[in-house]
Order: C-alpha cells, then sequence, then structure tokens
C-alpha cells in the first residue's frame, strides 16, 4: 500500500471530533443527571462545570504533549520520554487493562440495555450471546480496516446524540425556574458532598484520553490533535451542564429518586415519543461507546509493541493497516472479562486507575518544557506551570475522597505490571548474549 493511499485511510479532524465525543458521551450521562441531584441537588451544575475545569487543565496538558509527537501511545508515550521505560512501560499497561475491562463493561452494558426492552433476552444465556456478538463483530470491523471504523464511528456518534440534541431544544421551553431551588437537598448544604458528586461526575468525562492513543491513525496528529481535543471537552461540557439544566427544570427535586432521568424527563413533555427515542438513544449511545473503545483498546498494545516494550508481534498489521493482532488479544480479553460477569466493581474504580495516566502526563509537560524546550509546538499551555501544577493538585485532592480498597483497586494494574516488566528485560538481556 502506498503512502497516500495508508493517509487517506487516517482520519480527518472532524472524524478524530466525533470519535472523541463518542468515546466521552456514553451511557452515564442517561443515569447520573439523578445521582448528582440525589447527593448536592441543584449545585450539580456547578459541580459538572467544577470537573470540566478539572477535565480542561488536564486536557490542555495532553494537547501540548500531543503537540510533540506523531506517534500511538497518548500517556504511555508521554511518561516513557520523560520519565524512562520503566515508569512509560506502568502507565501504558495499565492503560490497555483499564480499555479492556471498559470494553467489555460496555458489551455487557449493552446487552442489559437490550434486555431491559425485550425481557425475554433477561437472561445469562442471552448476555453471553450479545456480548460474544458485539465484541467479535467489532473486532472483525476493526480488522478490516480504519475506514470502515471511521465510517461507522461517525454514523454511530451522530445517531446517538440526536435524542440528546432533541431533549434539550425541546425541553428548554419546558423549564419551570421553581424547581432550581432550593439549592442543595433539605436546604442545607451536607459536608463532603460536593467531593463525593465530583469523583462521581468526572466519571463522565472520562474517555477523552483515548483520542492520543490513536494518535498514529490519524492525518497530521500533530496538527489536528490539540485542536481536536479542546473543541471536544469544549462542547462535551456544554451539552452536559444543558442536559442537566433541562432535567432540574423539568423533574425538579423529583430528578433525584428518578431511575431514568432523561427517559423519564423526556416522557413528560413528549409522551412515548420521547420515551422511546431516550431508551433508542441509550441503546444508540452504548453500542457508540463500544465501537469507539473497539478502535482504541488495540492501539495502547500497539503503542508498547511499536517501542519494544511489548512483544514485537503485537504491533503487527495487516494489508488494511489494522492491528490485528492488537485487535484479537484485546478482543479475547474482553470476551472472557464479559461472560465472566464479575467486573463492574472495577468499572466503578475506574476513575481512580485514570488518573495513573492523567498525572504522568500532567507532569511530563513540565519535565518537556526543559528536555523539549527548543521543539516546535503547535500547541502551548499559556501560563507556564500554573495550569498542570493546579491540574496535579486537583486531581490529588479528588483522589483522597475516595476510600482506601479504591485506591488498592484502581492501583493494583500498577503492581501486576512490574513482573511483566521484570520478564521482559530479562528476555531483552538474554537475547543480547
Amino acid at each position: 500500500m502506498s503512502r497516500m493511499e495508508t493517509e487517506k485511510q487516517k482520519m480527518g479532524f472532524w472524524s478524530i471530533v466525533l470519535l472523541g465525543i463518542n468515546g466521552i458521551i456514553g451511557s452515564g450521562i442517561f443515569l447520573l443527571p439523578n445521582q448528582a441531584m440525589k447527593l448536592i441537588g441543584t449545585a450539580s451544575i456547578g459541580v459538572f462545570i467544577f470537573d470540566a475545569l478539572l477535565v480542561a487543565s488536564i486536557t490542555v496538558c495532553f494537547a501540548e504533549c500531543a503537540s510533540l509527537f506523531k506517534v500511538n501511545g497518548g500517556p504511555y508515550i508521554y511518561a516513557k520520554a520523560a520519565f524512562g521505560e520503566f515508569i512509560g512501560y506502568e502507565v501504558g499497561f495499565v492503560t490497555w487493562a483499564i480499555r479492556i475491562i471498559a470494553e467489555a463493561t460496555m458489551a455487557v452494558a449493552f446487552a442489559t440495555a437490550l434486555s431491559g426492552i425485550i425481557p425475554a433476552w433477561n437472561t445469562t444465556f442471552s448476555k453471553n450471546l450479545i456480548v460474544t456478538i458485539v465484541i467479535i463483530g467489532l473486532a472483525l470491523m476493526n480488522i478490516s480496516g480504519v475506514t470502515i471504523s471511521k465510517i461507522v464511528n461517525n454514523i454511530v456518534t451522530i445517531a446517538k446524540l440526536f435524542p440528546l440534541v432533541l431533549f434539550v431544544l425541546i425541553g428548554f421551553f419546558a423549564i419551570n425556574g421553581s424547581h432550581f431551588q432550593p439549592l442543595f437537598p433539605g436546604g442545607n448544604y451536607q459536608s463532603g458532598s460536593f467531593a463525593a458528586a465530583a469523583v462521581l461526575l468526572f466519571y463522565a468525562f472520562t474517555g477523552f484520553e483515548g483520542l492520543v492513543v490513536a494518535a498514529g491513525d490519524m492525518r497530521k496528529p500533530e496538527k489536528n490533535l490539540p485542536r481536536a481535543i479542546l473543541l471536544v471537552i469544549s462542547l462535551v461540557t456544554l451539552f452536559y451542564v444543558l442536559l442537566q439544566v433541562v432535567s432540574i427544570g423539568i423533574l425538579g427535586q423529583n430528578l433525584g429518586a428518578s431511575t431514568a432521568p432523561i427517559q423519564e424527563a423526556f416522557g413528560k413533555i413528549a409522551g412515548s415519543f420521547g420515551t422511546s427515542l431516550v431508551a433508542a438513544g441509550t441503546i444508540i449511545s452504548i453500542g457508540g461507546i463500544c465501537v469507539a473503545s473497539s478502535f482504541i483498546t488495540p492501539r495502547s498494545g500497539v503503542a508498547m509493541a511499536e517501542n519494544g516494550i511489548m512483544p514485537a508481534v503485537i504491533g503487527k498489521r495487516n494489508g488494511k493497516n489494522a492491528p490485528y493482532v492488537a485487535i484479537i488479544i484485546s478482543a479475547t480479553i474482553s470476551l472472557l472479562i464479559a461472560w465472566s460477569g464479575t467486573f463492574e466493581t472495577l468499572a466503578q474504580i475506574s476513575v481512580v486507575s485514570r488518573f495513573a495516566q492523567y498525572i504522568p502526563t500532567c507532569l511530563a509537560v513540565i519535565v518537556f518544557r526543559y528536555t523539549r524546550k527548543e521543539q516546535t509546538r503547535t500547541f502551548k499551555i499559556p501560563g507556564g506551570w500554573i495550569i498542570p501544577v493546579v491540574a496535579i493538585l486537583v486531581s490529588g485532592w479528588l483522589l483522597i475522597q475516595v476510600n482506601v480498597s479504591q485506591l488498592l483497586f484502581g492501583f493494583g494494574a500498577l503492581l501486576i505490571a512490574v513482573p511483566f516488566y521484570l520478564g521482559l528485560r530479562k528476555n531483552k538481556a538474554s537475547s543480547k548474549k
């Protein structure tokens, strides 16, 4: 395949933007408004904005780092370049592990959502059959090449956003201003509720880091990726705030007691049409996350293989330029996890795990300002160290809000990675003799 043909198959700017939106907006946003309302009431709107500012500060760190590299890997590449092979390996291992677990989680979520619409499918056999079809089907789609994955991702992203956009546009005119009082549940602020809500709602923003992992499959990533990251997080933040405002405006304090908040709110103003549309949107949304995850997840393994700290075979690509070995490995492990049905707890602590990628990337910005100060950047964070330092400190504050068991589970993959790294080093040493 010629270089020009390979470049044509890669993702352009708007495909990158849609991949980012698809990777962030998933099933959570259909359910989170009620949990946030229950914890901190109308003030949850402010918590969304707080989390968005934290995510934005982390995002610009990713954007500056991304402007220095053209290859797959994201957090792994930045950590390796800034802190050496061992830290890079740790971050890369955790990134791939988190994504494989998340891919399995989303496949089961898809099966669960379908069983909610078709009760007869609410069996273990049906669940396992559905997740098998989803995971294998997406693996085959990705093995077929970036072009097919790109087209499917773009269509799914637009389709899943349609009911949410319609809900915001119609619901905006049904807002009752009195529903925004009181500011806190019961009229009084409960100590610790802001932190609890901040940790919960931060989950809604996770996934943005997936864009930089797939940089090698994008056109001009050093130019397009920083701009796409900033645009994606801005659009997602605006969308989340509007969804929360409209949900509160329609349901008021009853939002906290709702089990399907957006579906119930839309049903209240648009009847069965609104309920059915959001139900379909939930299925499409989860399906969209599955599509985005199946594309991004294998690239974590590819990045490590291309840099010599995973077996080279993992980085092999077929005639369609698809990393088929990494796709098969990721899909196989995801399928085993999905069949086991024991990964729900791991999904709950995924926010904690992701900081193993976020904090090293923020630190890497500071390191690169010294070690790569002469290298051209298409994006540079204004204000020197201020934003990276704030991102690190606030991230640390969020982490101390969770319990010790969540921290141990969240960062457990870092410990698991050590023997794998030592084994790799030993094999390398033996091969040189």
